[in-house]
């Protein structure tokens, strides 16, 4: 297949790392791989696009530029935007694919009624909305998301497909982990990892409540060590708090590399993160699949990536004392940790392999070429 592929929120190879880029990037590599022939149709950038009237030359610009070109090379067979909704929506893919004659399918749609009742946010839900209701087929990771998208994608063209990772790239490295542990000055205590980006909202936030929770811990007697992985402008102030919370008992990683994330994990014995309003945490999965159990909070991504009582332990979201108690019981319980672990790598393997998933996706858009 001849694809035309755009990502209106962060375009291929933005320098700010994020889940939704990973995933992506990944689906654009994984379509190639598979000989399809892919064309990155612009590097325009949606976010808030409709409170930036410096862009709308350039966006009508792109339509002109896509129309000519695409055009003139060789129509594509269809046209993919990964990730529109309202922040961000897609204002190429609908005229382009229409212009060209050729369906218009958007992966990680997101729809969301609530976002038509502020002058902030109207514009950008109208767009998202006339995305979404011309898209031939939208595909989602998400079983949240599914439910919204009903009340305005047909259900015949709404497919759900589980997020996924390459499992490969994530699995348990005892030399790893000996090698870290050490570093890390641990002996025998229990090592709970977490990570995000240490940047101001939801992120540290969530990190913020790591480090409370574990100073209550600390506080009951239970003796850890709290890794933390990631960078950003709040990592001073989560310092501080750790220092007044934890003294002695984090160390701060900075910033780790995703292709040594599986290193990381290694060398940990829980993951621990809450995912306020976190869409998904590709964390979870990772974690998961290098043998960790995981402690979050319910009602948000990680319920879509863990599994309550197998795999891991999830907690309401405004029941911070039973995230607490959650993960006291990992730390004391070794036996069902392990046990955790285990079934958390199994569950990857089984339901999360983002190459079956994404054959899946293939399958999909292949229906929609004609000889296919």
């Amino acid at each position: 297949m001849r694809i035309a592929f755009y990502m209106p929120f962060k375009p291929m190879g933005h320098p700010h790392p994020s889940g939704d880029l990973v995933t992506g990037s990944e689906l654009f590599r994984y379509l190639q791989g598979q000989g399809h022939r892919l064309h990155l149709a612009s590097n325009l950038r949606a976010r808030w696009i409709y409170w930036k009237p410096w862009l709308w030359p350039l966006f009508a610009g792109e339509v002109l530029r896509l129309r000519r070109m695409l055009g003139r090379k060789g129509r594509p067979d269809l046209w993919i935007t990964y990730h529109s909704y309202y922040k961000a929506p897609d204002p190429l893919g609908p005229l382009c694919s229409r212009s060209l004659g050729i369906p218009y399918v958007i992966f990680q749609g997101i729809f969301s009624t609530k976002r038509r009742r502020r002058l902030k946010t109207l514009p950008g839900y109208l767009l998202n909305t006339a995305a979404l209701s011309r898209a031939d087929i939208v595909i989602t990771n998400k079983l949240k998301d599914q439910r919204n998208l009903l009340r305005i994608v047909p259900r015949e063209r709404l497919h759900y497909v589980r997020p996924g990772i390459d499992p490969r790239c994530f699995f348990f490295d005892q030399e790893a982990r000996s090698e870290l542990r050490a570093s890390w000055q641990v002996g025998k205590e229990c090592v709970i990892l977490t990570a995000a980006m240490l940047r101001q909202g939801v992120k540290a936030q969530g990190v913020g409540l790591v480090i409370r929770s574990c100073g209550r811990l600390l506080q009951q007697g239970l003796r850890f060590r709290l890794v933390i992985a990631g960078d950003g402008k709040e990592r001073q102030s989560l310092e501080r708090l750790a220092q007044k919370h934890v003294p002695g008992r984090v160390v701060f990683l900075g910033r780790v590399d995703r292709r040594t994330m599986y290193r990381f994990y290694s060398g940990g014995d829980l993951f621990v993160f809450p995912g306020i309003q976190e869409s998904l945490g590709l964390v979870y999965l990772e974690a998961q699949s290098c043998g960790l159990p995981v402690v979050a909070l319910d009602g948000w991504g990680a319920a879509e990536a863990v599994v309550h009582g197998k795999t891991g332990l999830l907690s309401g979201p405004k029941d911070l004392e039973g995230f607490s108690n959650n993960i006291a019981l990992l730390l004391k319980d070794t036996a069902l940790r392990e046990k955790m672990g285990r079934a958390a790598r199994r569950h990857v393997q089984e339901h999360h392999d983002a190459h079956t998933n994404y054959r899946t996706i293939e399958d999909i858009l292949s229906s929609k070429v004609p000889g296919n």
